[in-house]
């Protein structure tokens, strides 16, 4: 896909992989609508001269708000970037309304704009989607089972997806990133990190070439190990 010209809109924008993924759209000619819900992080973006649209894509009324902002205008990209993750150990008390709002800003909402915004996106001479999710979609790590559960149910849908809409104007990439510096990892300090602004590039590329799948970093390293022996990948990530 030629991205220049093109009218994108990023969930999760304001920040990590989302913003940077934004400015490399913009740098290649896109025209580029950054959701986010922080109102600080909103500012900081539109100060760098994107058009913004609030909405906490974590609750229905979220995804009702940012689809009516956009209105009847033109879309041909749509990158589900928004994530977020949420503690879950059975050794201390864990917050289920926690998890639900994890489990529909990571999955419900992605497929629910996905949806939403087809018609749209189909009007367009050529679309895509963008599923951002994760090298854990691959094999999940044992501290992070409810992020984990969305990133695999993501990629399935990504799959399927995009089997149904063969033949039409719609493209569907899946993006799995390693782990990434950003706000979200940044209590993680045991493991190298990827810069994020590396982890977009990456992405970008890949959706300008129309390829079905962007395995950026060690996800591309899970995903081969994976081939060779699952259960050996699983027993790996579960420890990470």
């Amino acid at each position: 896909m030629d991205l220049g010209g093109k009218i994108a809109l990023v969930t999760g924008g304001t920040d990590g992989i989302g913003r940077e993924i934004a400015r490399a759209l913009r740098a290649r000619g896109a025209e580029v609508i950054v959701h986010g819900r922080n109102p600080e992080r909103i500012a900081a973006v539109r100060a760098e001269g994107f058009e913004t649209i609030a909405a906490d894509l974590s609750e229905r009324a979220g995804v009702d708000a940012l689809v009516a902002a956009l209105g009847d205008r033109p879309l041909d990209i749509l990158v589900n970037n928004a994530g977020a993750g949420a503690a879950y150990d059975v050794s201390a008390p864990i917050d289920l309304d926690a998890i639900d709002r994890c489990i529909f800003l990571n999955l419900h909402a992605p497929i629910h704009l996905a949806t939403r915004l087809l018609p749209t996106l189909k009007a367009r001479p050529r679309a895509m989607i963008v599923n951002i999710t994760s090298g854990l979609a691959i094999a999940p790590r044992a501290g992070s089972p409810a992020y984990c559960a969305t990133k695999a149910g993501l990629r399935s849908f990504s799959m399927t997806l995009r089997h149904q809409l063969r033949g039409t104007p719609v493209h569907v990439l899946e993006a799995l990133p390693p782990l990434v510096d950003t706000a979200m990892t940044a209590s993680n300090t045991r493991h190298a990190k990827m810069p994020a602004a590396t982890c977009a590039r990456i992405i970008v590329e890949a959706m300008a070439a129309d390829r079905d799948a962007a395995y950026v970093g060690a996800s591309a390293w899970l995903k081969r190990l994976y081939s060779i022996s699952p259960a050996l990948a699983r027993r790996l990530m579960l420890r990470y």
